[in-house]
């Protein structure tokens, strides 16, 4: 029993038993209800928010009011959009890479045109659905009904915020956050073949035992790649721009400007000189140089001339097939180290200039302008400092040792990125529709999942920003975030599991930075490549101001993503009796071990202070003991795992998400059931009323007059398609063994009838 709020009711209810359950009223906004809960920094990424507020008993017969409240997100769409656009510009840019590789013997370059054929031809397609989705003006998230349709591929699938608020007597109010959305999965795509945990192993395993048409290099090796080509392209033009800022320094005479872009143009060539001390560049160059017309360096290459001749290798250990690339003996094994290391040497010569530069001119200072150097080759110039065009000197004496640095660089850049791009193309020449559709199905996945991600990241970042302790936690251990899923290891449940399983894990490549906002654009900016991504949130001034230091700097803040699947449908029965299990048991059991990593992080980083708050809680250790204990138990529908999971989450400061298979019946399910059972172990709620409590949430009736919209998917009341805040009772979710055999008998009698 029940309350009604104060102020227009739109419906009251009646429970089975005749008791009145606990309703309030229901509002389309939340500026109806007064509170710190307004959101107004929120607007940006929420939208149509759907209110309601109840009143229950507590143990001791007072009362406690909760507000629920459902929203919309933009960044359905916009995190898809922008990651399609990175997509695109990478792609484009491999593309350019390949047909700059020069001249290759006739079975490379056949493969080269049939890769870039059917890459351009991936290119068009993603720009075809970035085309489509700009043209999408409707609602804000997308509707289970449209998982199926190709445009839509890239938009996860009911992404909302749960937002409960609690006001009790007894205990300061508190907010429980979880976000819903459909499982990540490829579903246009379809899971005939399995999803992608499956592709992707059964890819590789065929990659590495084929034959000698392509050259074999692990994934590791592929990723480290794509990393050191990446690493050229953002350090090569930081290098350029910091060596024309030392440049403008010693023309402008000043030793103070000119120590501070010296040491960010050192910086940044260590850097870049540490990237290439990698056996993997030494073995891509031997193997581009075996592939090149007639294999045979003729000549030493020159420091002007051998943009397209490779250089010396050891035996490469990465290649798995040593024997497909042929070692030749008049290939110059140290060409390589003598062109990089000549990038070193140009930067220590400048270094060293410097350093006698800024020393004369203050020995020169000190002896009024009368003094000497001890170095008779800068003589010349503290001579010249002091007449009419003293500004000169110092430029034209670095401007020779920046050129050749330049030089240098250019030269390794020009090897290293035709080298590693050949190693990019070996990854294509293998099953290269295959490859170019696996690489297709993972990109929709981790968009569906990155936008979630990114969702839930700024709530759980706006609705902390006043704790000094999970703004330390954020820069100094990073964010856990934890997926609760309810898909069955049944039938194409299977592969949306197993593609899930791939998009959540490649979230481990997303890092977040803050940056102070400097328009009226709050909208998140994504930036990187397939290996590594950094999303920008932007906060206002006045916020940004009170941030720690570490992360006003832009300090990368890491997320810790982890999967925990239960299946609780009617299908998971006939997994657990007829079926295989063991997909998801592999998945709760490798994740667990990725919780105790985390957990292990946490206790060692943050104060001792925080730690103990946290063990009087709730004892950490003790929840990941009981937590391991139910993941071997190997318990059927074992739910428990879910619960411990969460609680495990929210006592961690971290990040809830609960997905099935459309965000609806038993995704709404387990939420009303974790909001009631939060209310009861933290809020007292009363021990007699905790089903009526879970009836009054899931009820339709609570859900205001048959006027007001009422399904988010349709925007009117159905009596045909439940609300995805509705739910059906469990019992029609379960079926007893004994009906459950009969079904299995009368199932396959008919399936026999119709194959005979």
């Amino acid at each position: 029993m029940g309350e009604i709020e104060d102020g227009d009711t739109d419906h009251i209810t009646t429970d089975v038993q005749g008791q009145k359950c606990a309703v309030a009223y229901e509002c389309t906004a939340p500026d109806s209800v007064s509170g710190k809960d307004n959101l107004p920094l929120l607007n940006a990424v929420l939208k149509n928010p759907v209110c309601k507020l109840y009143r229950f008993p507590t143990s001791d017969n007072k009362w406690m009011q909760i507000r629920e409240q459902m929203s919309e997100s933009t960044l359905s769409f916009h995190i898809p959009k922008e990651l399609i656009s990175l997509h695109i510009k990478e792609d484009l840019c491999r593309n350019q890479e390949l047909k700059e590789l020069g001249d290759l013997s006739p079975h490379w370059d056949n493969l080269r045109k049939n890769v870039l054929t059917h890459c351009d031809q991936m290119v068009t397609m993603y720009q075809e659905i970035l085309t489509e989705l700009s043209k999408e003006t409707g609602s804000s998230f997308k509707s289970s009904s449209s998982k199926g349709e190709k445009t839509l591929e890239f938009v996860p699938i009911n992404l909302h915020l749960q937002r409960m608020q609690v006001h009790s007597p007894h205990l300061k109010d508190a907010l429980y956050d979880v976000i819903t959305v459909g499982a990540p999965a490829a579903h246009f795509q379809g899971f005939k073949n399995g999803g992608l945990r499956k592709l992707l192993h059964r890819f590789e395993t065929e990659r590495r035992n084929t034959g000698y048409q392509f050259i074999y290099y692990s994934p590791e090796n592929t990723a480290k790649a794509k990393e050191v080509l990446s690493n050229i392209n953002q350090l090569q033009p930081l290098i350029a721009t910091h060596a024309d800022l030392l440049l403008s320094s010693a023309s402008q005479h000043s030793p103070d400007s000119l120590k501070s872009s010296l040491k960010l143009l050192s910086e940044k060539t260590e850097l870049f000189v540490h990237a290439f001390k990698d056996q993997l560049v030494r073995s891509a160059l031997l193997a581009l140089y075996t592939a090149r017309p007639g294999g045979i360096l003729k000549k030493p290459p020159s420091p002007k001339d051998s943009a397209e001749e490779t250089s010396p290798q050891d035996e490469p250990p990465q290649l798995r097939r040593q024997d497909s690339i042929p070692h030749h003996s008049d290939y110059d094994e140290e060409e390589w180290d003598r062109v990089w290391a000549n990038v070193g040497k140009s930067l220590n010569c400048i270094i060293a200039t410097v350093d006698k530069l800024i020393e004369s001119d203050s020995h020169h200072k000190e002896a009024g302008g009368g003094g000497t150097s001890k170095d008779g080759d800068t003589e010349p110039s503290l001579e010249e400092s002091i007449t009419p065009h003293p500004k000169e000197d110092w430029y034209e004496q670095l401007h020779p040792l920046i050129l050749t640095l330049k030089e240098c660089m250019g030269e390794v850049v020009s090897r290293a990125k035709q080298c590693l791009t050949f190693v990019l193309l070996q990854e294509l020449a293998y099953s290269l529709p295959q490859c170019l559709m696996l690489t297709l199905r993972r990109d929709i996945v981790f968009s569906q999942a990155l936008a979630g991600l990114v969702c839930g990241f700024i709530i759980k970042l706006h609705t902390s920003l006043h704790d000094p302790y999970f703004l330390q936690q954020l820069h100094t251990v990073g964010l856990i975030v934890q997926y609760e899923g309810l898909l069955s290891t049944y039938s194409d449940e299977i592969g949306m599991l197993e593609d899930m399983a791939v998009g959540i894990s490649d979230l481990r490549k997303v890092a977040f930075k803050i940056t102070e906002a400097k328009s009226s654009d709050d909208l998140p900016v994504l930036t990187g490549r397939r290996e590594h991504y950094v999303v920008e949130v932007k906060l206002p001034a006045t916020v940004f101001e009170s941030l720690p230091l570490q992360i006003k700097e832009g300090q990368l803040l890491h997320v810790y993503p982890v999967l925990f699947n239960v299946g609780i449908n009617e299908q998971q029965t006939l997994a657990e009796r007829f079926g295989d299990v063991s997909l998801q048991e592999s998945i709760n059991q490798e994740n667990f071990e990725l919780v105790q990593e985390y957990y292990s992080i946490f206790m060692e980083k943050m104060p001792p202070d925080y730690i103990s708050h946290f063990q009087e809680q709730n004892d950490l250790k003790g929840l990941l003991d009981n937590l391991h204990q139910n993941i071997q138990a190997k318990k059927r529908k074992n739910v428990e795992i879910m619960w411990l999971a969460a609680t495990i989450c929210r006592k961690l400061n971290g990040i809830r998400f609960t997905c099935c298979k459309s965000a609806k019946d038993r995704t709404s399910m387990s939420v009303t059931l974790e909001q009631c059972s939060i209310l009861r172990d933290e809020h007292q709620l009363h021990k007699d009323f905790f089903i009526r409590a879970l009836d009054c949430m899931r009820s339709r009736g609570t859900q205001g007059a048959s006027s007001e919209p009422d399904d988010p998917e349709t925007g009117c009341l159905t009596d045909s398609k439940p609300a995805s805040r509705r739910f059906y009772p469990v019992a029609l979710l379960l079926v007893s063994s004994h009906l459950l055999v009969v079904w299995l008998i009368l199932s396959l009698a008919l399936l026999l009838a119709k194959y005979q």
